[in-house]
């Protein structure tokens, strides 16, 4: 079988960048910087105080794996390993196994922030951004295109490529009778950031890539690329992967709100 490598980000504001691009000093500390770009950032939006992409910094990425080997879900990297270590994982993994990606919202903002962060730190990707210069085959699908499948960004599909047409994750997650969102949402990780909650903050990333998997395999149900037996077998082997690590307080919290 081709390898479903299901993915998500957790980011930070970029501090670091912050300071270079808005003229700010090192007598600041970083609470303070952000606080300052939030509120000008509020200022320039009107509410608002989400940053552009480019000024993102990536903390987390978590996957859910599913091959022939199996199913594994896990954050790339140890938790203080550098931003470009990580990101630099996540494109050695597409390189070795050739996976389809899937996302919920990769196209408009997972995918964008890690390549804005790339640029910056000089991590290379040759075959995620093969459009068929190298292998002809990924002229017709590739991971960029918006219409191809080698990325397939959920949310972007089912609403038919219309902004007005997305739904959360989370919501969607809890009407298909998955648990949803646990233990924070995105708006949250800042401060547990700040906290020096960086576990939670993995953990929680680990449990939402594990939501967009679940409405994944409902999806190829939907679609008729599995048939209902073969969907129910795959629900079992996510059910027995969650009875084998639940040691780790994420995962048997999960199992026990997928009712």
């Amino acid at each position: 079988m081709t390898p479903i490598l299901v993915f998500d980000i957790e980011t930070i504001p970029d501090i670091h960048g912050l300071r270079k691009l808005q003229g700010l000093d090192n007598s600041m500390s970083d609470d303070a910087v952000a606080e300052l770009v939030f509120q000008r950032r509020r200022q320039h939006t009107g509410g608002s105080d989400f940053l552009p992409l480019h000024q993102h910094k990536v903390i987390a990425i978590s996957c859910v794996m599913r091959s022939d080997e199996g199913l594994k879900a896990w954050t790339l990297g140890k938790i203080d390993d550098s931003e470009k270590d990580i990101i630099q994982r996540f494109f050695d993994g597409i390189e070795r196994y050739t996976p389809q990606i899937v996302s919920w919202n990769g196209g408009g903002f997972d995918l964008p922030v890690l390549h804005y962060r790339s640029l910056v730190h000089s991590v290379v990707a040759p075959k995620y951004w093969d459009m068929g210069e190298d292998d002809r085959d990924y002229k017709w699908n590739n991971y960029i295109s918006r219409y191809h499948t080698r990325h397939l960004d959920l949310m972007d599909l089912l609403a038919l490529y219309q902004p007005r047409g997305a739904a959360p994750l989370d919501q969607l997650a809890q009407l298909c009778g998955f648990p949803g969102k646990l233990g924070m949402d995105g708006s949250q990780v800042w401060s547990a950031y700040q906290r020096g909650e960086l576990s939670a903050i993995r953990d929680y990333c680990e449990t939402d890539v594990m939501n967009t998997y679940l409405v994944f395999l409902r999806y190829q149900l939907m679609r008729g690329a599995m048939s209902p037996a073969g969907y129910g077998e795959e629900e079992k082997v996510v059910r027995a992967f969650l009875a084998e690590n639940s040691a780790q307080e994420h995962w048997e919290k999960f199992a026990a709100a997928w009712v």
